[in-house]
């Protein structure tokens, strides 16, 4: 009987002590996880910092007056860095200047109807038949009148399941384009490459700006022909909107084709990817370059899905 009490007591205390080991593992795993996951942002901070320094030593090497900012220069190039833990830090600089701004289709409370014909060419470019300019113009506008019968307004969106209303204001995220009446997801992840969301009065930079992009200038400039105004970047870009404007493959499609553009660029998205143990984190922040060339944060986002992928064009260059 005393045998089989001292076998009992032992057999509870077993049972005891691995319940306290795999609790102690357990903490220690979370503990180890906890400090990857915050050592991580810092380096994704790194990132960013460096980023910053990247593009404020750009202005201060070129002219203040007439800043150019093309995919050939250092900001553009991607970096690796090794970390002691073991993992690593990768950087990437891109230029959402170079893709059509949503946010250009209202101007100071108006349509601007530039930027909406040049979505439409876009759209179509992409094959795209869905009437998305018209009902992203009733998304950001302020009144409640449609757009043409293709338009969008609080009275479709309320019919949906749950019912929302339109934004009537400027689109902080391009993911807001889902929002949209009878949005794809296709189509969205089609459109996703050539967009951004900034401040209406962005200019589109045609130093960064992709074939497609181009191409959306006018109907008359098919992507293989906006392809020759890539050529024609050369290894500075162009120094100018007018030396873009005198390329050949503008001539004969009118002052409009022209109108909106820039050499530089005044906002940028840092991506900072660490891989860490086994935490990956991404870091996405928005930066804005005044003309004196400070570097100012407007916005940060975790969570992105990796590095943005390389322009086609841009592996060519």
């Amino acid at each position: 009987m005393a045998l089989i009490t001292v076998l009992l007591v032992v057999a509870v205390v077993t049972v005891v002590c691995a319940g306290l080991i795999a609790r102690q593992q357990l903490s220690i795993r979370s503990s180890a996880n906890q400090l990857h996951v915050t050592q991580a942002w810092h380096y994704a901070l790194g990132g960013e910092t460096l980023a910053k320094a990247m593009l404020e030593r750009d202005l201060r090497h070129g002219d203040p007056r007439q800043p150019v900012d093309h995919l050939l220069e250092p900001w553009a190039r991607p970096l690796t860095f090794p970390l002691d833990e073991g993992g690593e830090l990768r950087v990437r600089i891109v230029d959402p200047n170079g893709r059509f701004n949503l946010n250009s289709l209202v101007r100071q409370g108006r349509p601007n109807e530039l930027a909406v014909l040049r979505l439409r060419h876009l759209l179509s470019r992409l094959g795209i038949d869905k009437p998305y300019a018209e009902r992203l113009l009733d998304w950001l506008d302020s009144d409640s009148e449609l757009q043409g019968s293709n338009g969008a307004e609080d009275g479709q969106y309320l019919l949906a399941t749950p019912p929302y209303r339109t934004a009537n204001r400027e689109i902080t995220d391009v993911s807001e384009l889902r929002l949209l009446l009878e949005m794809e997801e296709a189509d969205y992840r089609r459109l996703l490459p050539f967009v951004s969301a900034l401040p209406s009065e962005a200019l589109l930079n045609v130093n960064t700006a992709s074939a497609m992009v181009l191409s959306s200038l006018s109907d008359g400039l098919s992507p293989d022909a906006a392809m020759s105004l890539i050529a024609g970047r050369g290894a500075e870009g162009y120094p100018s909107a007018a030396a873009f404007a005198a390329q050949p493959a503008l001539a004969g499609l009118g002052e409009q084709v022209v109108q909106g553009l820039a050499v530089g660029s005044r906002y940028f998205e840092v991506f900072s990817e660490v891989n860490l143990g086994e935490r990956r984190v991404v870091l996405r922040s928005l930066l804005q370059r005044s003309n004196d060339g400070q570097v100012s944060v407007l916005a940060r986002e975790l969570g992105q899905g990796g590095m943005p992928p390389r322009p086609i064009e841009e592996e060519q260059e």
